[in-house]
């Protein structure tokens, strides 16, 4: 599969202009990549840091399109907060609840994709996202796309 091949799954049901907006990106570059012509590196990282896949995989084809730095992994998280704490010299205590460690990635997550022109967090649109997740089904949504 080609960049080209890999990109028009990115885009996938999206005019190419709506794609180019979401990306950063003009139009006509994004056709010309459609064409056959291979980014450089810092647009192919723009594009995967935009679209949410894998640096990886839209360049060579290896991997999944999914980007896994995004996933959730629960052991590795609770691991941390023991770890942490301890070296804090804080007393060895349960990590909070799955659902609290969820959603306190996913928010966090959100926010490094939403920022404001001036590369600040978008605080307003993190805390509407928040209150998102507290309808179960949101979370569980969340939940079953990006825990493992």
């Amino acid at each position: 599969m080609s960049f080209a091949d890999r990109l028009r799954v990115l885009i996938g049901a999206d005019s190419v202009s709506a794609f180019a907006r979401r990306v950063e990106l003009g139009e006509s570059l994004i056709r010309k990549y459609l064409k056959g012509s291979e980014p450089t590196l810092s647009r192919a990282q723009q594009i995967a840091e935009l679209t949410g896949c894998s640096l990886e995989w839209l360049a060579s084809g290896r991997g999944s399109p999914d980007n896994p730095t995004d996933a959730i992994d629960l052991v590795a998280m609770k691991a941390a907060i023991r770890i942490m704490r301890q070296e804090a010299g804080l007393e060895e205590e349960e990590a909070p609840e799955d659902d609290g460690l969820i959603r306190t990635v996913a928010v966090y997550q959100y926010l490094r994709a939403n920022r404001l022109r001036n590369g600040e967090p978008d605080m307003q649109l993190g805390r509407a996202f928040a209150r998102f997740l507290r309808n179960e089904e949101h979370l569980k949504a969340f939940r079953n796309e990006r825990v493992r």
